[in-house]
C-alpha cells in the first residue's frame, strides 16, 4: 500500500436501499411507519415493566433491557436511513459513521447476551421455583446484566476502533444504508485481514456461545417438564417459554444467516435485506411477541388503561 495516497476521508456517502424515487416514497412510508412503531411498543413496554409491580421481576427486568436495546440500534440506524429515502445523496461524517457502526456493534452483541440470560432465568423459575427467588436474586441480576454490556462494549469498541484505524483511500461510497462493518472494510486500502479474522473470532463465539446457553437451558427446561405430572402444569410452563423461543429464533436465525453463511454466497444487496430485518423488523416484533402472548403483559396493559 502506498501511504502517499492514504487519506482521512471527512464524509461518507451512504446509496442507501434503492437509488427509485418512486420506490424511494413508499419505503420512507413503510418505514417511518416501522420505525415509530418500534419508539411506541419498546418505549411502551419499558414504563409498562417500571410502572406494573407485579412486572418487578428478573424475566421482565431483562426484557426491559431487550426493549432498550432494540431502541438503541434500530435508533442509529432508523432515522439516518429515513433521511436517504428523502433526498438525493445521504452523506455521514467520519465521526457519525464510526458511532453509527459502535452502537449497533455494542447492542448486538448485548441483544444476544440477553436472550441467553433469558433462557437461563426461564430454566431457574422452570426447574426450582421455590429457590428461584434466590438464585435470581436483584444482585444476580445486575451481575448478569453488568457483564452483558461489559462484553457488548469491549468487543463493540474492538471492531469499531479497528476498523477505522484502517488507511481508506479512493472511493467514499459505502454500499448499504447504514455503516456496517463488511462494506466499511470493503473501502479500506489497507490489510484487513486482522479485522475479519477478529470478526469471525469475537463475535462468532458470542453467536456460538450464546446459542449453546439457549439450547443447553432449554434441554434442563424440557426435562424439568416432563417430571410436571399434570398436563395443565407442563402446559403453563411450556407457555412461560414460548415468547423467548420465538425471540430467540428469529433473531439467532438471522444473525447465523447474516454472519456465517458461505463467503461466495454473499452479496451487498442480500445484506441490506437482512439487515433491514433485524435492525428494524425484529424491534418492531420483539414487544409485539412479549405482549400478545404473554397474559401478564396482557393484564398489565388492561390495568394501565383502567388507570388512565
Amino acid at each position: 500500500m502506498d501511504n502517499r495516497n492514504c487519506s482521512s476521508f471527512p464524509e461518507f456517502l451512504l446509496l442507501g436501499i434503492t437509488n427509485n424515487p418512486d420506490l424511494k416514497v413508499m419505503l420512507f412510508a413503510v418505514f417511518l411507519v416501522v420505525y415509530l412503531t418500534i419508539l411506541l411498543t419498546n418505549i411502551g413496554m419499558i414504563i409498562l415493566i417500571r410502572m406494573e409491580p407485579r412486572l418487578h421481576t428478573p424475566m421482565y427486568f431483562f426484557l426491559s433491557h431487550l426493549s432498550f436495546s432494540d431502541l438503541c440500534y434500530s435508533t442509529a440506524v432508523g432515522p439516518k436511513m429515513l433521511e436517504g429515502l428523502l433526498g438525493d445523496k445521504n452523506s455521514v461524517f467520519f465521526t457519525g459513521c464510526f458511532l453509527q457502526l459502535l452502537i449497533v456493534s455494542i447492542f448486538i452483541d448485548i441483544e444476544c447476551m440477553l436472550l441467553a440470560v433469558m433462557a437461563f432465568d426461564r430454566y431457574r423459575a422452570i426447574s426450582n421455583p421455590l429457590l428461584y427467588a434466590v438464585d435470581m436474586s436483584s444482585r444476580v441480576c445486575y451481575q448478569f446484566l453488568t457483564a452483558v454490556y461489559l462484553v457488548g462494549t469491549i468487543d463493540g469498541f474492538i471492531h469499531t476502533t479497528l476498523a477505522f484505524s484502517l488507511c481508506f483511500c479512493g472511493s467514499t461510497q459505502i454500499n448499504h444504508f447504514f455503516c456496517d462493518l463488511p462494506p466499511v472494510l470493503l473501502l479500506s486500502c489497507s490489510d484487513t485481514q486482522v479485522n475479519e479474522l477478529l470478526l469471525f473470532v469475537l463475535f462468532g463465539f458470542i453467536e456460538l456461545s450464546t446459542i449453546s446457553g439457549v439450547l443447553v437451558s432449554y434441554c434442563y427446561i424440557l426435562l424439568s417438564v416432563l417430571k410436571i405430572s399434570s398436563a395443565g402444569g407442563r402446559f403453563k410452563a411450556f407457555s412461560t417459554c414460548a415468547s423467548h423461543l420465538t425471540a430467540v429464533a428469529i433473531f439467532q436465525g438471522t444473525m447465523l444467516f447474516m454472519y456465517f453463511r458461505p463467503s461466495s454466497s454473499y452479496s451487498l444487496d442480500q445484506d441490506k435485506m437482512t439487515s433491514l430485518f433485524y435492525l428494524l423488523i425484529i424491534p418492531m416484533m420483539n414487544p409485539l411477541i412479549y405482549s400478545l402472548r404473554n397474559k401478564d403483559v396482557k393484564e398489565a396493559l388492561v390495568k394501565l388503561r383502567g388507570k388512565w
